[in-house]
């Protein structure tokens, strides 16, 4: 299939927000840069994921160059981006696949995002743009940049419903019937 490729350098705003209730909630990223507005579905852990494996990626590129790379150690204020997502929200694709690196040169993280695709078809390397494949959001961000998207979508996740305190299955606004109390609802 010929391959549909979104590309943001260094985007005006790269942002994970949900539309819904907790409970209910479909998660999103959001890029934009202009008057273009490029969005993508994908799951909660997907998000929570990404946003765990870009801090692990710059604390590893931090200690690489021995504390000399131009990254923060959290995210610096002011980078952090608290609107709500952009509508109207139209999904290009669901996300299937994520892929993330640091490019030495520019000094930029890149963020790949791949729609699902069958078993058999194949998802391209980091930033290798073949004519056919799976449609695929590519964005490219300072280190700072990159923090900020990790605190918001960190904060975004845990904003959904509580966990029980003791199966630390999500509880409903009405409690849920917990496993560990012997199916009582808590």
């Amino acid at each position: 299939m010929a391959r549909e490729l979104y590309v943001f350098d260094q985007p005006e705003r790269f942002v994970a927000g949900t539309v819904g209730q907790p409970g209910e909630r479909q998660f999103f990223l959001q890029a934009r840069d202009g008057r273009r507005l490029v969005s993508v579905a994908l799951e909660k852990q997907q998000v929570l994921l990404l946003a765990e494996r870009l801090d692990a990626l710059l604390d590893q590129v931090l200690r690489r160059s021995g504390g000399d790379a131009a990254i923060p150690a959290v995210a610096p204020s002011g980078v952090e981006d608290t609107e709500p997502l952009e509508t109207p929200i139209s999904e290009e694709f669901e996300v299937g696949s994520l892929a993330f690196g640091w490019n030495e040169e520019t000094q930029l993280v890149i963020v790949e995002t791949h729609e699902v695709v069958d078993e058999d078809d194949e998802i391209p390397e980091l930033e290798e743009d073949p004519d056919n494949g799976p449609a695929t959001l590519r964005v490219r961000i300072t280190a700072a940049y990159a923090r900020g998207f990790a605190k918001r979508a960190k904060s975004v996740v845990s904003a959904g419903r509580p966990p029980c305190p003791f199966c630390t299955l999500p509880l409903e606004p009405s409690g849920h019937i917990c496993p560990r109390a012997n199916g009582y609802r808590r």
